[in-house]
This record gives C-alpha cells, structure tokens and sequence, in this order.
C-alpha cells in the first residue's frame, strides 16, 4: 500500500480539532474520531506499519516504545503486527519498579516522563 493524499486527506477529516483545550490558544488535536473508525484507525496502522518498513531494519528491532497515553494505543497495535514487545513510557510517578526519566518542554509547561529500567537491555 503506498500512501496516497486522498488517505491522508480521509485520516486528517477523521481527527477533531479542540481550540483553546487543554488551556487557551492551544488547539488540541483529539484522535478519538479517528480510533473509533475501524476504516481509519486500521488505515492509519497500515500507513505508520508501512513507513517503518521502508524506514528502518525491523529485524533488529524488538521493542516498541510507546508513550502515555495516545502512544499506547498505536505502539500496541504496532507491537502486534511485528511481533515485537512494547515498552509503556508513562508520566511521572505511575511506574511501581525502578525508573528512568526523561524531562521536556511543552507548550503550556514541562513534563516528565519514566520507563522501567529493566524494559531495554540498554539500562536493564
């Protein structure tokens, strides 16, 4: 499958802009219109799953790291197609093992985000 505009275009009709959420002057981009359409949510799959193969050598991939809480849901589906483990990044203070983490800056503040320090043959 190769990614066409009109399957772009089908997705973007798809995802629900929110102006001023979560605070004012942020438009906040709401997928839940998208996941609730099998049609687009499994284009979208499709379309993520084909990017990463022209992309990337996914044989010497073997986990798929997936951040809070969007992130779940695509890393998820993702992980199963390729038959891949899924690592859960999730804010600050929601892991109960030993972590490591990682601060960012947002539009409106920063965030902190931790994994499992046993989820990478990296740090575990």
């Amino acid at each position: 499958m190769k990614i066409r505009e009109k399957d772009i275009a089908f997705l973007d009709s798809l995802i629900r802009r929110v102006p001023d959420f979560p605070k004012k002057g942020i438009l906040f981009y709401d997928i839940s219109t998208l996941l609730k359409d099998g049609g687009g949510f499994s284009l979208a799959v499709d379309l993520i799953a084909e990017r990463l193969e022209e992309s990337i050598n996914l044989d010497k991939v073997t986990k798929f790291l997936s951040i809070e809480s969007r992130g779940f849901i695509f890393g998820a589906a993702l992980a199963y197609k390729f038959k891949k483990g899924l690592v859960i990044v999730r804010k600050e203070g929601r892991l109960p093992a030993e972590t490591i983490s990682y601060s960012y800056g947002l539009e409106y503040g920063v965030a902190t985000v931790e994994m499992h320090v046993d989820a990478s043959r990296k740090w575990g």
